[in-house]
């Protein structure tokens, strides 16, 4: 069997029988477990290995993120010819067993021997070499190929990247001005009303969002307030809170009431068409010569009276339906006195609404301890100090929704 398996390797193939005995009676077996390395790649080579039983690994680069397994060596075939022709006689490769493997080993000084008795053999080597070179460089074309198909990948992919940012900047840059264009929608200044102080603020929870308020000044001793929330966030819910508030102020000038004025502006937000989006709101009327605050809501968070004696009450309340959403919806209406040094409050749900990191709400008894510690502060100082307490509360938690506050302050006679 070993004389035949001889005889069948392509470099020993053309050896005449005495030899191919000769050589079955000299070389040497090897066995090795999986997993050894033979040799590796650099070092001196003194051996020449012809397979005998299992299968070897070429490889190069071993142990390095370069290694690449470039063949196999089976029965029959040879191993280790290279270092023994080259002159420096280092191994072009590593060799690694695939398995259990068994070899026949033939010193460099046997191979010259072998060589000087049978030339014939060199012609051999070069025909198994140029096989293995023709294999190597269709393996390399091959493996180009694939790296410029990877590398084309890549750079579509970078190329569809670069537009998505591009694209993204491009947004960036118009939720910028959609955020300028509403932040000018709003009050630029805060009214001056004899007996009255006023404060506001607003936060988007994004670039733009549906929250809003405003002043309208009616008559030299009246002022319309407006606070409202449109539903959902982004720039479908900020379109609908500028119609909104258009609307507001169109109708807030025809000297009607509080609950005439949603009632109308319900009207005109269905005529604009099926949006999906409805508004809580909470528009009312401050007389300047009364102190009274009339209001009607629809839908919107209830009211906070904050009086002097640092007590908070929470107006009393009817139905009150949302805007854009039914043909004839039931508002709230209520009128609110404000005696001097009490503060009345208002705000959408997202100052309730605001949680910390464990999901834990802002809700309404945190709101209204913390108010009762500001009833000292001017009404703008309340609405940042307000503020300031929601963010505390939130600390590293993301904004769910916009968070609007409108103060309105009735001075005592004294501050007045």
């Amino acid at each position: 069997m070993k004389e035949n398996l001889l005889a069948r390797t392509p470099i020993l193939r053309g050896l005449p029988p005495e030899e191919i005995e000769s050589l079955e009676r000299s070389l040497r077996v090897r066995e090795l477990p999986p997993d050894t390395i033979l040799f590796h790649e650099g070092e001196v080579g003194d051996r020449f290995f012809i397979v005998s039983e299992g299968r070897l690994e070429v490889i190069k680069a071993l142990g390095t993120p370069e290694e690449r397994l470039i063949g196999f060596r089976g029965p029959g075939e040879f191993i280790g010819e290279l270092s023994l022709i080259n002159r420096t006689g280092l191994r072009t490769a590593s060799i690694r067993s695939a398995g259990p493997v068994r070899l026949w080993e033939l010193s460099h000084a046997e191979f010259d021997a072998l060589l000087h008795r049978q030339p014939s053999i060199a012609y051999e080597i070069l025909e198994v070499l140029s096989e293995r070179l023709t294999e190597a460089h269709d393996a390399s074309i091959a493996d180009l190929q694939e790296k410029n198909r990877q590398l084309e990948q890549a750079y579509n992919e970078l190329k569809a990247a670069q537009a998505q940012i591009i694209e993204k900047e491009r947004l960036e840059k118009e939720l910028q001005v959609a955020s300028a264009i509403q932040m000018s929608l709003l009050p630029q200044s805060l009214p001056i009303l004899e007996g009255f102080d006023f404060g506001a603020a607003i936060m988007p929870a994004r670039a733009v969002g549906g929250d809003f308020y405003d002043f309208f000044p009616l008559a030299e001793d009246r002022l319309g307030i407006v606070i409202g929330d449109v539903a959902d966030k982004g720039v479908p819910s900020a379109i609908y809170m500028a119609q909104t508030l258009a609307l507001l102020y169109a109708e807030s000038y025809q000297h009607l009431s509080a609950r005439e004025v949603l009632q109308r502006v319900n009207q005109l937000l269905q005529g604009i068409g099926e949006s999906g989006l409805f508004v809580t709101a909470l528009y009312g009327i401050l007389d300047q010569r009364t102190g009274e605050f009339s209001y009607a809501r629809a839908g919107h968070e209830l009211p906070l009276l904050l009086e002097p004696s640092g007590q908070i009450e929470i107006m009393p309340y009817g139905a009150g339906q949302l805007l854009g959403v039914l043909e004839n919806p039931l508002l709230d209406e209520q009128t609110v006195p404000l005696p001097p040094g009490s503060t009345l409050l208002l705000y959408t749900d997202g100052v309730l609404d605001c949680r910390d990191e464990q999901g834990n709400a802002f809700g309404m008894e945190r709101l209204k301890a913390t108010l009762s510690v500001l009833k000292s502060l001017p009404a703008q100082e309340i609405c940042r100090q307000l503020w300031q307490r929601i963010k505390d509360h939130q600390r590293s938690a993301p904004q769910d929704d916009d968070v609007t506050i409108v103060s309105i302050h009735a001075l005592s006679r004294d501050a007045a």
